[in-house]
C-alpha cells in the first residue's frame, strides 16, 4: 500500500478551516499578504521557521501540522466539541478563543444615536436657515 504524500500547505489550510480562521487573518498574523498566504497553502513543503509561526498562531505544533490527517479528524472525531485538536501525544491543545467582542445590540444603539444626533444637527441648521430667511424678508 502506497503511503500518502504529506502536503504541508494543504494541512495548514485544513487546520485553519477547522479552526474557523480566514486566510486573510492568518496572513495578517504572519505579516504577509493574503496572496502570499494562498501561495504558501499551495506548497507541498514549508520552511521550518514559517511552520513554527503558523503552528503557534493555530495553537498547535509543527509536528501536528506535518502529520495532520483529515480522514482521522473526521472519522475518529479528533475534533471535539470545545474546538480542541490533539497533538501527537494524544493530549489536546486548546484553540484560541477568538469570540466576537462585538455586541450587535450595542452597535445598533450606537448607530441609532448617531442618526439621532445627525438629525438634530440637520434640524438645527434648517431652523437657522429659516431664521435667516425671515430676517431677510423683513428688511
Amino acid at each position: 500500500m502506497k503511503e500518502k504524500a504529506i502536503h504541508i500547505g494543504r494541512n495548514i489550510k485544513k487546520i485553519r478551516e477547522f479552526r474557523g480562521y480566514r486566510q486573510d487573518f492568518l496572513a495578517s498574523e504572519l505579516g504577509i499578504s493574503q496572496q502570499t498566504m494562498s501561495d504558501l497553502e499551495a506548497r507541498e513543503k514549508v520552511n521550518e521557521e514559517q511552520l513554527e509561526k503558523i503552528a503557534q498562531i493555530l495553537n498547535t505544533t509543527p509536528e501536528y501540522i506535518k502529520n495532520f490527517d483529515e480522514d482521522k479528524v473526521i472519522t475518529n472525531n479528533y475534533y471535539n466539541q470545545e474546538g480542541s485538536f490533539p497533538n501527537n501525544q494524544g493530549s489536546y491543545l486548546q484553540s484560541f478563543n477568538r469570540e466576537c467582542t462585538l455586541n450587535p445590540i450595542d452597535e445598533l444603539l450606537k448607530l441609532v444615536n448617531e442618526n439621532k444626533e445627525l438629525y438634530e444637527r440637520l434640524l438645527k441648521a434648517e431652523k437657522e436657515k429659516n431664521e435667516l430667511l425671515e430676517k431677510l424678508l423683513k428688511k
